[in-house]
């Protein structure tokens, strides 16, 4: 379900928070990593991009060089969400170098837009093992540390939870994987919320602009809108209190105008252009 309660006015800050934030060396990561550290809060980059790609801009050492350039701490976590051991590895170094962890932002997952004939088995288990399962090992390693924080937030990019066949037809396999951090929020949500950490789902009304784009061919980049979108919701929703906060799947349209924006043109990468509705919506 969405949260039918107002977001509050956009007037507290994440200053001295800790987050630790999944793919954020590039895209929606990398902005939600900026806003935060705008603030001046701490954060832990965890990624696999340690070197630079050709075809991915983007590592853990420019995204920590952009978030201290922000005005916030950095912390470059080589980690693949899959390897248990790289995990915890990387929570333990962010407490170790930040005292503990505040926040988990869930932004890491595996994208491959095909039909069930054309999606090897390889694609399958990525999917599933950077997506659901990711979102999972991450909760719970943090978990320990977060239910010792004074507010603390799981934030994990997914959509509101659907059966609606038009999503699983085209690519049951990308459905099923992104579904499961769905669920996994509503699992996190119903077991932990009554201990006072706000597990819920961010979503984005249309299509971002980020190098995912790549995967869906035939997209008009002139009609998305720009990561900022998704990273001021996020900050929206992660200084709300915490408690009694949770199981909610939010769009970041719809949290942005409940805190009062009423102009979204300056998240257009064509304010001309009328955007995209995102997958799923």
């Amino acid at each position: 379900m969405r949260d039918p309660s107002p977001v509050p006015t956009i007037m507290e800050t994440l200053a001295g928070k800790t987050l630790f934030i999944t793919g954020a060396s590039r895209g929606i990561g990398l902005a939600i990593a900026r806003r935060a550290a705008a603030d001046g809060a701490n954060i832990a980059i965890a990624a696999k991009s340690a070197v630079p790609n050709p075809r991915l801009p983007g590592t853990i050492h420019t995204a920590a060089a952009e978030v201290e350039a922000a005005g916030g701490r950095a912390l470059a976590l080589k980690c693949d969400i899959r390897e248990e051991d790289e995990v915890h590895a990387a929570v333990a170094k962010t407490v170790e170098t930040f005292g503990g962890i505040d926040i988990l932002v869930n932004n890491a997952s595996a994208i491959w837009l095909r039909g069930t004939l054309d999606t090897p088995m390889k694609r399958f288990d990525l999917m599933q093992q950077v997506n659901a399962r990711g979102t999972f090992l991450c909760a719970q390693a943090c978990l320990p540390h977060l239910l010792r924080a004074p507010n603390p937030h799981i934030l994990t990019l997914a959509p509101p939870p659907s059966l609606d066949p038009a999503w699983w037809a085209p690519h049951a396999a990308y459905t099923l994987a992104k579904m499961g951090m769905s669920f996994v929020t509503i699992g996190l949500g119903a077991e932990f919320g009554p201990q006072g950490v706000a597990a819920n789902a961010l979503w984005p009304k249309t299509i971002i602009a980020t190098d995912a784009l790549n995967m869906i061919p035939g997209i008009d980049i002139a009609r998305c809108r720009k990561p900022e979108i998704v990273a001021d919701a996020a900050h929206a929703i992660l200084v709300r209190p915490a408690r009694g906060f949770h199981g909610q799947f939010l769009i970041d349209e719809d949290v942005l105008r409940t805190a009062g924006v009423t102009d979204f043109s300056r998240y257009a990468v064509d304010a001309s252009q009328a955007p995209l509705p995102d997958l799923f919506l």
